[in-house]
């Protein structure tokens, strides 16, 4: 039972206990370093991001507010899953102090469409509602045109083929492509970061659009994972040497023979 229930649906404890992404950080992904990199440099690159411009489809920089595990995970499922709106203002605030840079150097934030027909089914789109809570002019300019099974039930290696194509600019977006997104600097924003594959989707198609720098925003990261390893054979049981005779000890002294 909640001890203020008119706070909120989530106690101020659960929100104490959200594991938030702390710097250092990858300058261009978001993923926490191991070592500090403001000796040497501040903008420096993690091991799996190529130093130098964006490729074609992905993001020149990426924050999350925190890890998609213990009580985040949690908020994020009752937000999006329960219905649990009002969950949407605290999560935004979040999102708003991980990515104040992404957001001061952004003209518009673009949230992750839902198929029309998941969104009837949910009820809400759960990343229009963060997205319109964090500052910049919020533009509902991506539909996705591709009903998909959601991403969060596929495996890893799956959740790239399962968004190519899905998305495109609304009609209206595409006759005024030249002046809504060329040239801009815009920040996606979605509630849950995985492999990145939506947003790099999304990405894809703004970049064709001419948007000039494209970020991502999320509310929750999912952490890596070391690959799982094969269990090894169980080892052959060593063969038993058969006893070997030995000879019978000499009586002792004193011992009777």
């Amino acid at each position: 039972m909640l001890p203020r229930p008119t706070d909120g649906v989530v106690c101020a404890d659960c929100w104490r206990r959200v594991a938030r992404i702390t710097p250092p950080l990858c300058d261009a992904c978001g993923a926490p370093l191991a070592a500090d990199p403001a000796a040497a440099d501040a903008a420096l690159p993690c091991r799996r991001c190529p130093a130098g411009p964006a490729p074609p489809g992905a993001l020149e920089r990426c924050r999350a507010a925190g890890w998609y595990d213990g009580a985040l995970g949690a908020i994020i499922q009752a937000f999006k899953y329960q219905g649990r709106q009002s969950l949407a203002a605290p999560l935004a605030a979040l999102m708003r102090e991980a990515g104040r840079e992404l957001l001061d150097a952004a003209d518009l934030v673009v949230p992750v469409p839902l198929h029309p027909r998941r969104r009837w089914e949910r009820g809400f789109n759960q990343s229009r509602d963060l997205a319109a809570r964090l500052g910049p002019p919020l533009a509902d300019i991506l539909l996705r045109i591709r009903h998909a099974p959601p991403q969060a039930t596929l495996p890893a290696g799956r959740r790239q083929a399962n968004v190519q194509g899905a998305f495109e600019l609304t009609g209206r977006a595409w006759l005024r492509a030249g002046a809504v997104v060329a040239g801009k600097t815009i920040v996606v924003a979605d509630d849950v970061l995985t492999t990145g594959a939506t947003l790099a989707a999304c990405a894809r198609v703004l970049r064709a659009a001419g948007a000039r720098e494209i970020y991502g925003l999320t509310a929750a990261r999912v952490a890596d994972r070391p690959p799982r390893q094969r269990p090894r054979p169980p080892r052959a049981p060593a063969a038993r040497r058969p006893p070997t005779a030995t000879r019978a000890a000499a009586p002792g002294a004193g011992s009777s023979p």
